[in-house]
């Protein structure tokens, strides 16, 4: 199939004309933004007061994005189509910026900046200025989900935005710089998992003007056939867009976004008709354009246009160079300002209308501000799904398989705004009972033995993190929501994508028209304690202590001990919004601590004393034994039942954390513990042994300011692990209840003397237990088989 499209009559002459001024008017606009404080309108020659003191700002890419912008704008008029643009190389703020501008709705947002000469020195004056906007394509900007100041997201944003809008288009342009890395490269096989029936269409426009920053790109200098290969190989039909003179560059894109937009009606029509459901090859763009396009060509005798010189700000220290302040004034006067503005600073009439009017301008769509397409989930009633705890301890099951048929009825009664994302390890995570409802979300080929595969799955496995949470990201941020499960130790991929999610989040709370979204939940289950056979590569609590660090108004830990508390704590989260929420949970087989009532009280509370595990019965303990996290809990519980069987008159209170960050002040995150409560349940003097899930430094960070922190000592992972049993993983770290109890006997004052012949058999029961895995390559049956008990059993020490 012909790559390069026959552009005879593809635009009427008035058409190009009008085209071309729309574009000349976003350039104008955008290259204001970059340098100028005042005279917007040019009404007098420029001076050097006209010119911001520091000029910030990338024009290379941005003549590319407003060309693309308003030919988007032409075939959603011509069409009436439902679209939104996603934009890869978010650096290029200032052009979609002034497409918002010239459309109305930053002015419809921020009143205060009209679209008028008033208006428009306000537009300039905030682009990269303090107390103005970012320079990327923010959550300030109206119509964007994607801030793109870090690259390689663009394309899983956009298919995420795609799933489940059965008429949405998602235009996503990728920078050539973008396309170099290993996020977005992975992003092309999107197309494996999106539904022609159902969900919406991608139409990816790669850009290639040649050069990152300072080099050049590698998609722009191999072989053309090569890059078409790339891209049929990933599932699509390129079409190549190229040239550098306006007239014929407008025709061709015009021509091409016709033709890819009717094979996309076309490959729906086809699927949405009752047929058999394929993977079709989705059109692509390539469009080659010069960076720096309609910049100075050169400066100071140096090539820019169409180098990487062209990246940023082409002409620099204007202020101080009487020659580039003119080059400026040239350049700005190119675009014909007087014939795009009319006396008030206005876009001229053929300019108001040419791009679409309310909802279907892509800067208004509804499905960018996903709050406000936001529904409440049907959720089954948590309660119906809890485990029978008759006494504490009983029975075993694991935490996730008791998640695993909830999920399964929340699938199913949300069909159309629910998913669940894994990276191929949602079945061993002990979540298959999706499976009993739905499948795994594949157009791809299938073979007779393929478990749960096709077109209509709900559940989206790809062996990338990346993937998962790019898709997951664009889910949320257009109105749906979902889960996201994985590994403990793999989360760490999406460390960054994590980061710019939740700067986005932090910035929109404070943007008045942007509504609420669904929280982004993380369900981390195969986790370090229970890694024992996959090794020490598997074994990496570290997420959370990542996740912390941003802002506390944003981000939750929680860390339920047991079946129960996990169904009320991911109920919580399904329902919360505007969160990112850390959940930690093992799958493996382990008792069962609380009733469903006792959970939802305990899951409510955040933390609290369990006072069936303690015997301080209301008086002042001798000690608290702390813990957070499932094997913690465990292990704490089994050395509190030995205090109480060898040290009796030992007062001990347990006290269980859910959510992690009650630890904290109220004045440091919203759900902290004020001192006066936190100094009642772990007092203000007592030692206090605190057995955690992952590294012990995090609750010390979490509790520097309480009254009692010196008397504070944690247990939790210090990077020892390998390939062992899951007894003498604990072990090796220090965390096991025979280390526990020794803590107790050394930080207990007085006791030390008094316990030293305990202390001793403690030394030697973590002897005896490595011994026997070390002879017999499991845990010792007394040890993996201990159960609580409520009064002391001398069978079971």
């Amino acid at each position: 199939m012909d790559t390069r499209l026959d552009v005879h009559h593809a635009l009427t002459d008035d058409e190009l004309r009008r085209l071309d001024a729309y574009w000349r008017a976003a350039n104008y606009l955008t290259v204001g933004q970059i340098y100028l404080l005042d005279n917007p309108l040019l009404r007098e020659p420029l001076t050097v007061d006209d010119i911001k003191p520091r000029l910030l700002g990338h024009w290379g890419t941005s003549p590319g994005l407003n060309l693309i912008y308003a030919h988007l704008n032409r075939v959603i008029v011509a069409r009436d189509l439902n679209a939104m643009l996603v934009t890869g190389p978010g650096h290029g703020g200032p052009a979609i910026v002034a497409n918002t501008w010239l459309e109305g709705t930053w002015s419809e947002r921020y009143h205060d900046v009209a679209r008028d000469e008033a208006g428009m020195a306000k537009l300039f004056r905030q682009f990269s200025f303090p107390g103005g906007i970012p320079s990327h394509v923010a959550a300030d900007v109206p119509g964007s989900i994607h801030e793109g100041g870090e690259l390689g997201y663009a394309l899983s944003h956009a298919y995420g935005a795609a799933f489940d809008h059965p008429d949405l288009v998602v235009a996503c342009v990728i920078g050539d710089g973008e396309a170099e890395t290993g996020p977005l490269a992975g992003s092309w096989l999107s197309n494996v998992f999106l539904n022609p029936a159902r969900d919406g269409a991608v139409l990816p426009i790669l850009h290639l003007n040649g050069y990152k920053i300072a080099n050049p790109t590698v998609l722009a200098r191999i072989p053309e056939a090569d890059l078409l290969d790339l891209m049929r190989g990933s599932g699509y039909q390129p079409y190549v867009v190229a040239g550098d003179d306006p007239a014929q560059v407008h025709g061709t894109l015009a021509a091409t976004m016709d033709r890819a937009l009717d094979e996309i009606a076309e490959i729906q029509r086809r699927a949405r008709s009752g047929g058999v459901i394929e993977r079709p090859r989705w059109p692509m763009i390539i469009l080659r354009t010069p960076k720096g396009w309609t910049g100075p060509a050169e400066v100071d005798g140096t090539q820019v246009e169409g180098t990487y010189r062209a990246h940023q700000v082409p002409l620099s220290g204007v202020r101080d160079n009487p020659a580039h302040l003119a080059e400026l004034e040239q350049w700005l006067r190119s675009y014909r300002p007087e014939e795009l503005f009319d006396a008030t600073g206005a876009p001229v009439d053929e300019l108001r209308t040419l791009p679409p009017s309310g909802d279907r301008r892509m800067s208004a769509n509804p499905v960018t501000n996903g709050g406000l397409v936001l529904r409440d989930l049907a959720l089954p009633d948590f309660r119906d799904y809890g485990v029978e705890v008759p006494e504490p301890g009983t029975p075993m099951a694991g935490a996730t398989g008791v998640l695993g048929p909830w999920i399964r009825d929340v699938i199913s009664a949300n069909p159309q705004t629910f998913r669940l994302f894994g990276p191929d390890e949602v079945a061993s995570n002990r979540l298959g009972a999706a499976f009993e409802v739905t499948d795994r979300a594949w157009v791809a080929a299938t073979v007779p033995g393929d478990d749960h595969l096709s077109p209509d799955g709900r559940v989206m496995e790809v062996l990338s993190e990346h993937l998962c949470q790019g898709w997951l990201e664009g889910y949320l941020l257009t109105g749906r929501h979902g889960v996201f499960t994985s590994y403990e130790a793999f989360i760490h991929i999406v460390d960054s994508m994590l980061n710019q999610h939740a700067k986005w989040l932090k910035v929109t709370r404070a943007i008045p028209w942007r509504q609420p979204l669904a929280s982004l939940n993380y369900l981390l289950s195969s986790h370090v304690w229970r890694q024992d056979h996959n090794g020490f590569s598997h074994q990496d609590p570290g997420f959370i202590d990542h996740v912390v660090n941003k802002k506390a108004e944003v981000v939750r830990v929680y860390l339920p001990p047991d079946a129960n508390t996990l169904l009320a704590t991911m109920d919580h989260c399904l329902r919360s919004r505007h969160y990112i929420n850390v959940v930690v949970a093992g799958k493996q087989a382990a008792p069962n601590w609380l009733t469903i009532t006792e959970a939802i009280q305990h899951t409510r509370r955040g933390l609290g004393i369990w006072e069936w595990a303690s015997n301080d019965d209301g008086s002042e303990p001798d000690v608290v034994l702390a813990c957070c996290g499932d094997v913690p809990t465990l292990e704490t519980l089994a050395a509190a039942e030995m205090l109480r069987q060898h040290l009796p008159e030992l007062k001990v209170r347990l006290v269980n954390v859910v959510d992690l960050m009650r630890l904290q002040p109220d004045t440091e995150h919203p759900h902290g513990l004020p001192d006066k409560e936190f100094d009642t349940i772990f007092t203000p003097d007592r030692p206090i042994i605190f057995a955690y899930h992952g590294y012990p430094w995090l609750i010390h960070r979490l509790t520097y300011r309480r009254t009692n922190h010196d008397n504070l000592h944690v247990r939790g992972y210090k990077e020892e692990g390998t390939t062992t049993t899951p007894f003498d993983m604990v072990m090796l770290n220090d965390l096991d209840r025979f280390h526990l109890v020794i803590d107790v006997i050394d930080r207990v004052p007085g006791l030390g003397a008094r316990a030293a012949h305990l202390r001793q058999q403690m030394v030697d029961a973590r002897q005896a237990a490595r011994d026997y895995t070390r002879q017999y390559g499991e845990d010792d049956p007394q040890v993996a088989e201990w159960r609580w008990v409520r009064e002391t059993d001398p069978t079971n020490p």
